[in-house]
């Protein structure tokens, strides 16, 4: 009875891990693809808000077609007008800015800059939480924020060749996830509607579309227009949406499997995959020791933070067991009644 027990063990591990080392390759190799496409002279697709309005239309005709269509995935029901209209717009305009901007960051930084910034995400989020309600300032948290915060500043004083306004548009998409994480968190918690990752991308993508579709016809469209860049490499730009989307799916795929919280420390490991890889792919990037330094920093800080989430994950978990034990005796007293 042991074998047959410690095998299915054994293969729920090895699934788990290849979901893990799927998202981290595919999350790498995004960063990647995108920096490819907008500064690489072979391709000459310097429009960040092109691509990411091309990822989120490719995203929403794919959703629909996957869940409406040919019924492979499940959409979960519960969303009404009124939650679409105070949540999932606001998710979907903070996604597209996130996406837009963090995009076009890529034109002025180097990719691991890019990624040392994106550290400084913890704090921005609980700052945001605290003025929202959703968080509790504390003296343990304030040292997690000032960790965070300093090895950020380290990384980007050993920063060689640092271009402020990549800096200014890393710290907007910055910002953009943030508030699409307490959004997020508001939809959970306030209206009580829990969506898998498929369900948020069918109601989502649409949405950002809409957002970036604006902006697109003022800031980029008359420049396509002007230098002809309609005709450039479809099959490229095809290939680098499906890796958005693949992308997407392992999301889902590593948080069925494990849990919220496990993507985030599994984030931590792509994100010095990708400040160590990017040393050797791109011209644009040198690292320093101070670089290394000030984000290795940063990165204690930030698995500070994801063990202090743990924590409050596991006590609010127990809580609501607890709650659950309470009310099923009732619950199967009024079914039997029936």
């Amino acid at each position: 009875m042991a074998d047959p027990v410690k095998k299915k063990m054994l293969k729920e591990e090895i699934i788990t891990y290849a979901y893990l080392i799927l998202y981290i390759a595919l999350s790498s190799g995004q960063i990647f693809f995108n920096k490819w496409v907008l500064s690489s002279k072979e391709i000459n697709f310097p429009y960040p808000l092109g691509l990411t309005l091309l990822h989120m239309v490719f995203s929403s005709v794919l959703c629909f077609l996957l869940t409406k269509v040919f019924k492979i995935l499940k959409v979960e029901e519960g969303m009404t007008l009124e939650i679409y209209t105070t949540s999932v717009i606001p998710i979907g305009a903070m996604f597209a800015m996130t996406l837009w901007l963090g995009n076009t960051a890529y034109l002025y930084i180097s990719v691991a800059f890019a990624q040392m910034l994106k550290a400084i995400m913890p704090v921005a989020v609980f700052i945001l939480g605290v003025a929202a309600g959703l968080e509790v300032m504390s003296c343990r948290m304030l040292l997690i924020m000032s960790v965070i915060s300093f090895g950020v500043l380290v990384a980007s004083y050993g920063e060689i060749n640092i271009s402020w306004i990549g800096v200014v548009y890393q710290m907007g998409g910055v910002v953009g996830e943030s508030l699409r994480l307490i959004f997020m968190e508001i939809l959970v918690k306030r209206k009580g509607l829990k969506l898998n990752p498929i369900s948020i991308m069918y109601y989502v993508s649409p949405c950002s579309a809409l957002c970036l579709f604006i902006p697109w016809i003022f800031l980029e469209k008359p420049k396509m227009d002007a230098h002809g860049m309609w005709n450039l490499h479809p099959v490229v730009l095809t290939l680098n949406s499906i890796c958005t989307f693949a992308l997407n799916l392992s999301v889902f795929l590593v948080i069925s499997h494990t849990s919220a919280l496990t993507i985030r420390v599994a984030g931590v490991v792509k994100d010095w995959v990708v400040v160590l890889v990017s040393a050797l792919l791109f011209a644009d990037t040198k690292l320093t020791v101070i670089n290394l330094f000030g984000y290795g920093i940063a990165i204690a800080g930030v698995a500070a933070y994801n063990n202090h989430k743990l924590k409050r994950e596991a006590i609010r978990n127990i809580s609501d067991d607890s709650q659950a034990a309470l009310t099923i005796p009732m619950a199967t007293s009024s079914n039997l009644n029936r």
